[in-house]
C-alpha cells in the first residue's frame, strides 16, 4: 500500500496554503525564472562560460553530418562570431542524442549565428520544466508557508541555473530527467499507480541520455527507491521488464562508448589536449602532484566556490558569502538524521525515502566524480572538475534534507529562524556572492 505524505517540516505560525494558493505561487516562480533565463538567452556571450561553443558546434555536426552517432575524434568547432567551421577539434565526449533533437528541431546553424537564440530558448524550456517538476515535489507534500518558500527559493536562486538554462549546454537536459525521476518517484510512493514509475523511468533515460552524471545520478536513485519497494512488497511484479528495460536503454550509450572508445567518458584527442594545455598553461602540469586527501580538500574547496562561478577576482566579502551555502549544506547534512531515523524504526515516509535515496545517488556520484578527477589530476596536474552543475539533476534534495533538518528542531523560534535563513541566504548569496560574468 502506498504511504501517506507528510510534510517534512512544520510551519512554525500554522499557516497553510491552499492547494491554489501553492500553485499560484509556483507558477509565479516559474515565470520569474523563465523571465531571467531568457533575459541571460538574449544577452549572454557565446564564447563565456559553460563551453557553449563546444556545445553549439556539436548541434551543427549533427545538422551537416547526418550520422546519428558521430565519430567523437571528428567533430570539429565553430569559429564564435562566424559561425562556421575551423580545424580546431572539439572537445566534447558526451552521447550525441541531446545535440541530434535539437539539431533536427532547429534552424541551420552553421554560418547562421542568429539561429543560437532558438536553441537557447530550446533550453530554457527544458530547464523550466525541470524547475516546475522540481516544484512539483512542494504542491505535493509541503503546506506550510515558510517550508514552500524554503523549498523553492533556493531552487530557484541556484546561481548557474537561469544562465545555464540560457545556453545550450547538455546539463539542461540532464537536469529536466532528474527533476522528472524525483516527481515520479516521489509519486509513485505515495499513490502506487503505475504511470509514476514510467515517468521516473523515462526521467532516468533523458538524464542518462545527457551525460554520464546524469546516469550515475539518476539510476542510484531510481535502484535504491525499487530496491526499497521491493523490500517493503509495494514494487509488482509486472514493473520489473519495464524497469530492466529503462535501465538498459539509459546504459546503451555508455556501452556503445566502451565498445568504441574504452571507457563510458572517452578521452579523445582533443579532451587530451584540452587537459594538457590547459594544466601547462595554468602551472599545474610542472607542479607536483597532489596525495588523495589533499585533492579531495581542494576539490572540496573548489566545489563551494564553484557554486556562484565566476571570471573575475571574488572580493573579501564576496569570500564570506561562501560562508551561505557552506552553512546550507550543513544543514541539509544534518538533515538527513531524521529520515534516518524514522527508516531504522520502520516509520519512515515517502519524502523520507525520497531524501535517503537522494543522498545515497549524490554521494556515489560525488565520490566516483573525485575519483575520475584525480587520475586526471594524476595524469595532467589538471584541477578543473569541481563542477556543481553536474549534480542539478537531483538539486532538489538539498533543500528537502534543510526541511528535514528544521523539522528537528522543537523550539518554534529557532524553527523559524532556520526556515528564514533557508529562503533569505540564497537570495542574498545570488546577488552578492560574486559577479556572475556569464
Amino acid at each position: 500500500m502506498p504511504m501517506a505524505s507528510p510534510s517534512v517540516a512544520g510551519d512554525s505560525q500554522g499557516r497553510a496554503f491552499s492547494a491554489r494558493e501553492r500553485l499560484v505561487v509556483l507558477t509565479m516562480i516559474v515565470t520569474l525564472f523563465i523571465f531571467g533565463a531568457v533575459l541571460s538567452a538574449t544577452h549572454k556571450d557565446v564564447s563565456q562560460g559553460f563551453d557553449e561553443v563546444a556545445q553549439s558546434s556539436y548541434v551543427a555536426e549533427m545538422q551537416r553530418g547526418g550520422a546519428v552517432w558521430p565519430n567523437l575524434n571528428a567533430l570539429h568547432l565553430l569559429d564564435p562570431r562566424t559561425f562556421r567551421f575551423t580545424e580546431r577539434a572539439n572537445y566534447l565526449n558526451h552521447p550525441p542524442l541531446y545535440y541530434l533533437v535539437l539539431a533536427r528541431l532547429g534552424p541551420h546553424l552553421e554560418g547562421h549565428p542568429q539561429a543560437l537564440l532558438f536553441f537557447r530558448l530550446a533550453n530554457v524550456l527544458l530547464a523550466a520544466i525541470g524547475l516546475a517538476a522540481s516544484l512539483a515535489i512542494g504542491f505535493y507534500a509541503l503546506f506550510g508557508r515558510l517550508q514552500l518558500y524554503a523549498y523553492a527559493v533556493p531552487l530557484l536562486c541556484i546561481p548557474v541555473l537561469a544562465p545555464l538554462a540560457g545556453a545550450i549546454n547538455n546539463d539542461n537536459a540532464a537536469f529536466c530527467g532528474g527533476a522528472i525521476v524525483l516527481i515520479g518517484l516521489f509519486r509513485l510512493l505515495t499513490t502506487g499507480r503505475q504511470l509514476w514509475l514510467y515517468t521516473a523511468l523515462a526521467g532516468a533515460i533523458m538524464a542518462g541520455w545527457a551525460k554520464l552524471t546524469g546516469l550515475i545520478l539518476t539510476e542510484t536513485i531510481v535502484t535504491a527507491v525499487v530496491l526499497y519497494m521491493i523490500w517493503r512488497k509495494q514494487f509488482r511484479r509486472e514493473w520489473i521488464t519495464p524497469a530492466i528495460v529503462a535501465t538498459v536503454l539509459a546504459v546503451l550509450p555508455y556501452a556503445i562508448f566502451v565498445a568504441q572508445y574504452g571507457s563510458p567518458a572517452p578521452d579523445t584527442a582533443a579532451q587530451e589536449a584540452l587537459l594538457h594545455s590547459g594544466s601547462h598553461f595554468a602551472g599545474w602540469a610542472s607542479a607536483p602532484r597532489l596525495s588523495p586527501p589533499a585533492y579531495a580538500g581542494q576539490f572540496v574547496v573548489r566545489f563551494v566556490a564553484e557554486w556562484m562561478p565566476t571570471l573575475m577576482p571574488r572580493s573579501p566579502f564576496q569570500y564570506a558569502m561562501l560562508l551561505i551555502p557552506v552553512a546550507a549544506l550543513m544543514c541539509a547534512a544534518m538533515g538527513v538524521w531524521m529520515p534516518a531515523h524514522r527508516f531504522a524504526r520502520r516509520e519512515e515516509q515517502p519524502l523520507d525515502v525520497i531524501i535517503l535515496a537522494g543522498v545515497l545517488a549524490l554521494a556515489v556520484t560525488f565520490a566516483c566524480h573525485i575519483i575520475f578527477s584525480y587520475e586526471r589530476h594524476l595524469a595532467t596536474g589538471w584541477m578543473m572538475d569541481a563542477y556543481p552543475r553536474y549534480y542539478l539533476p537531483l538539486a532538489a534534495i538539498v533543500p528537502l534534507c534543510g526541511l528535514s533538518a528544521a523539522s528537528t528542531l522543537r523550539n518554534p523560534r529557532l524553527r523559524a529562524t532556520l526556515l528564514a535563513f533557508l529562503i533569505v541566504g540564497p537570495i542574498l548569496f545570488r546577488f552578492f556572492g560574486a559577479p556572475l560574468s556569464f
